[in-house]
């Protein structure tokens, strides 16, 4: 496997799903805060509707019984749309759920050791803030990269900014998939055009809408125009 080039397709063995890498620019990361656990699917649900092309479950608290649990009902969501589900942080969960993969940050195991243990064919998320961050994810074979934040977040208030400038120069100097993350809505995420990124995640912008469909085509047109695939 060549897992620096972006045109790949992977056949996943967790959960059967066929995921061509190819056009995927927009990625819902999932957020609980101010929901109740219905409402919580059910942006999910319309996000997958509406234009999403890839779901994260972040989730920080509960059991791991109860996150696998969670794990499940999300998947059960993305297989409806035949959507790859990656699972933050936890590659027991990922695999006990068959997801397509896991995203790890800088706090988590090591990509490689990830790839040892989930084999060749996972999608292997990393987050990168850095050109130096970006380029260790890449050697160590991860699958695409979130770069961020762009601008201030409510998720991660504390979190270091990237900038735009920093953005192009990580997509220029990495053969895998970047997409960009922090603050990034409908409304300002041309701003991001000049770093030629693959694609867009959000969280809030989505998770936090009073309407999860209208805010996802809103994005999804938005991103469309400023994202560069494959």
């Amino acid at each position: 496997m060549n897992q620096y080039n972006w045109a790949i397709t992977k056949s996943m063995p967790f959960g059967g799903l066929t995921m061509d890498l190819h056009n995927r620019p927009l990625y819902l990361v999932t957020d609980e805060t101010h929901l109740t656990p219905a409402a919580f699917l059910q942006q999910i649900e319309l996000a997958c509707q509406s234009g999403v092309s890839l779901v994260q479950l972040r989730q920080k608290t509960g059991s791991s019984l109860e996150i696998y649990q969670l794990a499940q009902q999300v998947k059960a969501i993305t297989d409806r749309y035949d959507l790859p589900l990656i699972i933050d942080d936890r590659l027991d969960i990922a695999q006990a759920v068959a997801a397509a993969g896991v995203h790890l940050g800088q706090s988590d195991l090591p990509v490689a050791i990830a790839r040892q243990i989930l084999g060749p064919e996972a999608i292997i998320g990393a987050t990168a803030k850095t050109l130096a961050q970006a380029q260790t994810a890449a050697e160590q074979g991860a699958d695409y990269l979130g770069v961020g934040a762009i601008f201030p977040t409510t998720t991660h208030v504390k979190t270091v900014h990237t900038s735009v400038a920093t953005l192009g120069a990580i997509k220029q100097a990495v053969p895998i998939p970047v997409y960009a993350i922090g603050g990034l809505k409908a409304d300002n995420v041309a701003a991001i055009a000049p770093a030629k990124v693959n694609g867009v995640a959000v969280v809030s912008a989505i998770m936090q809408a009073k309407d999860a469909a209208s805010a996802t085509k809103a994005l999804r047109a938005a991103v469309d125009q400023v994202v560069v695939p494959g």
